[in-house]
């Protein structure tokens, strides 16, 4: 019998694909979902003619699978209790192209395989679970609808000759297209308040170090004036409220950063933007424009955009960003002074002042109180 394919992006009804896919894991049955990653054969594994197969793909090799969730709240009831460096993890690298290893209590996991109905060897392994939640709507809207829980295994893309050697074993592949990246995702495994990097894949040690840091992201179009004024004296308040001099304000964990919808890459603050800025005890001599990213929102613990317009670009991205994202201004737009005078920039700086005191009241003082760091 061989593979049915759906080539999810070409199709006027994708909705229809995932229903299909998701009738067929309920079913018993494997399917070929996307991720960012790799492609992978998805199978329930809460049906045994599912794992059956899924061991047949992996050489049947013993020992549990990498389950899949659409969140962290999925994740949670197959983990029990979690330290705070677990929340953050989960908080900070989901979506994305990270697995995360969780020591699970012995309560936990009887509990758990039990509600399931598996042994808890198809779910643990050394008193560990490995859970990946993928940054791929495709595959989250699946694992959303699907009731039980979901394991995969890298299978090539659905390309006519990986097709032929899945005869007999997958029932539906759902062909997305390439994969965002070329690596597989990383392996990183908790520990209380610990972790270890088990294996490198798309992001590395010091990528994954990087992004546990508290990121305060600032918006905008073109990323030459408003987001990298907001970001230079965002950085200025920072260091005078937690006593830092000089310093930058990653050495208490705290990373300030800008990016525009629609920048290109490497321009310069405008001259009017500099000026102003260092007559505020700021600095943007050495500021280079970037692009928004998916990476840079998932990254980021705080997103403050400068207009509507910025956060409907963020959560077309990531809309998994909407608890974080908030306008810097919540009674409107802020005004680009792109082509406006030095006055109108002043103008445009000193409300940012205001503006920053005001939001940062309510989201990093909270989370960083500066007394404790004087």
């Amino acid at each position: 019998m061989s593979v049915e394919v759906a080539k999810i992006f070409e199709t006027t009804d994708p909705t229809a694909v995932t229903r299909r896919a998701v009738q067929l894991l309920d079913a018993g049955e494997l399917v070929v979902i996307p991720t960012e990653t790799v492609y992978g054969a998805a199978g329930r594994l809460d049906r045994p003619g599912a794992v059956a197969k899924l061991r047949q793909l992996r050489g049947n090799a013993n020992g549990p699978f990498t389950i899949h969730v659409a969140s962290a709240e999925q994740a949670k009831p197959l983990v029990g209790p979690l330290s705070e460096l677990a929340h953050r993890m989960m908080n900070k690298l989901w979506p994305g192209p990270v697995s995360l290893v969780f020591d699970v209590p012995s309560a936990v996991r009887a509990a758990t395989a039990a509600r399931l109905g598996l042994a808890e060897s198809d779910l643990y392994q050394d008193d560990a679970i490995v859970l990946r939640c993928p940054d791929h709507l495709v595959a989250t809207d699946i694992l959303l609808a699907t009731s039980g829980p979901v394991a995969l295994t890298r299978v090539d893309g659905p390309d006519e000759r990986s097709l032929a050697a899945l005869e007999g074993v997958v029932a539906l592949a759902i062909d997305a297209g390439r994969t965002r990246y070329a690596k597989p995702s990383t392996i990183v495994r908790i520990r209380g308040d610990a972790y270890e990097v088990v294996r490198d894949g798309v992001f590395d040690a010091r990528i994954i170090e990087k992004h546990l840091k508290t990121l305060v992201l600032f918006v905008c179009s073109g990323n030459t004036c408003r987001s990298p004024m907001a970001s230079a004296l965002a950085t200025k308040l920072i260091r005078e409220r937690y006593h830092l001099g000089d310093a930058d304000p990653e050495t208490i964990g705290i990373t300030v950063a800008s990016a525009g919808t629609f920048a290109m890459p490497g321009l310069r603050a405008t001259p009017q933007a500099v000026e102003v800025i260092a007559g505020m005890g700021g600095d943007l001599h050495s500021h280079r424009s970037r692009q928004l990213t998916p990476e840079l929102i998932h990254a980021a613990d705080f997103i403050f955009t400068m207009g509507r317009s910025h956060s409907q670009a963020v959560l077309a991205m990531a809309p998994s960003a909407a608890s974080r994202l908030l306008p810097l201004n919540p009674n409107g737009d802020i005004e680009d002074p792109i082509g406006g005078d030095v006055s109108l920039y002043r103008e445009v700086a000193e409300s940012f002042n205001r503006l920053l005191e005001e939001r940062f009241a309510e989201t990093l003082f909270q989370v960083h109180p500066p007394e404790e760091s004087s």
